[in-house]
């Protein structure tokens, strides 16, 4: 529960940077998490840490680079 702010904040600046609807936002964030073995809350912490200057790991920007663009609008948003 305590990372559900975090999760929040990562879904909004995934909807920002893509305009999609929540549902989509959520699901880049799910596979990127999956792709990269690693806890949902951890991609949200990383993704919510760029705003204050830190970068993406590697292996996770690509992971979220390949959710975009599976997820994307003229794939039916």
């Amino acid at each position: 529960m305590a990372s559900r702010p975090v999760s929040d904040q990562a879904r909004g600046m995934v909807m920002a940077v893509v305009p999609c609807p929540a549902e989509a936002a959520w699901e880049v964030l799910v596979e990127t998490s999956q792709h990269t073995n690693t806890k949902l809350r951890d991609i949200a912490s990383r993704l919510v840490a760029t705003t204050e200057g830190r970068r993406l790991p590697p292996e996770v920007e690509k992971a979220m680079a390949a959710a975009f663009r599976r997820h994307r609008p003229d794939r039916g948003w």
